[in-house]
């Protein structure tokens, strides 16, 4: 069963600054490709930091008033010190939370999370970037085709996992939601399919109908709780 990463939905063509590019060139860079935020990169191309328009605009908000408030939170603090700052390298967030190439979708999207971004930049085996996933990157697997899907839940669950009843059981998928309909001869075999078909790309729910002759859910628990093969 293929399993989807970052690499299959990530935009690889990245638009990336310099550390030592200037407010003007980062906000260049930002409207000119409607961007939110770039990664910030070094010589070897390791992304050092991420500059976002959050970042830019404490430039505006403390412009002409560098003067800290007798109560201003220590953050405050530091956000207004970065107000008088010029380069990338001063401007940017870091340490900069990114993947690493190879990343299932579902461990990306609980990193984005887990650390509150929107985007993440992909590095390779050395640290280089070489793509970037935002929010709505890991969401395109939901726009896969149902006619796929169907394919991968008759090729890569029924005639693998179901060997013996695939000629029984029968399968649909519409809008995402898969439906499993037909008969087999254990109960753990729809387990099984159910939650094998669950893991498919871009499979929204899944809905089974599937009959069986003998539930031997029991039994098998019983046999592992005893210690029995």
């Amino acid at each position: 069963m293929k399993n989807w990463t970052v690499n299959d939905v990530m935009t690889e063509a990245v638009v990336s600054v310099d550390s030592a590019a200037t407010y003007r060139d980062v906000v260049d860079v930002l409207t000119r490709h409607r961007f939110s935020a770039v990664p910030v990169v070094d010589a070897f191309q390791h992304v050092v930091g991420v500059v976002s328009e959050a970042d830019l605009l404490r430039k505006i908000e403390y412009e002409g008033d560098g003067t800290p408030r007798l109560f201003e939170s220590r953050r405050r603090r530091g956000e207004r010190a970065k107000a008088g700052l010029r380069t990338v390298a001063d401007l940017m967030s870091r340490p900069p939370v990114t993947v690493l190439s190879g990343t299932a979708i579902a461990a990306a999207a609980r990193q984005m999370d887990t650390e509150d971004v929107k985007r993440l930049p992909v590095n390779d085996d050395l640290g280089r970037l070489i793509g970037i996933v935002s929010r709505g990157d890991l969401l395109k697997v939901h726009l896969r085709p149902d006619d796929e899907i169907l394919a991968d839940v008759e090729n890569e669950v029924i005639n693998q996992f179901l060997v013996e009843d695939s000629a029984k059981v029968i399968a649909a998928v519409v809008h995402g939601v898969v439906t499993l309909s037909g008969k087999v001869d254990r109960g753990s075999s729809v387990d099984i399919a159910t939650r094998l078909t669950r893991r498919i790309p871009g499979v929204v729910d899944v809905i089974s109908t599937i009959e069986f002759a003998y539930d031997d859910r029991e039994a098998l628990t019983a046999g592992m709780f005893f210690g029995v093969a």
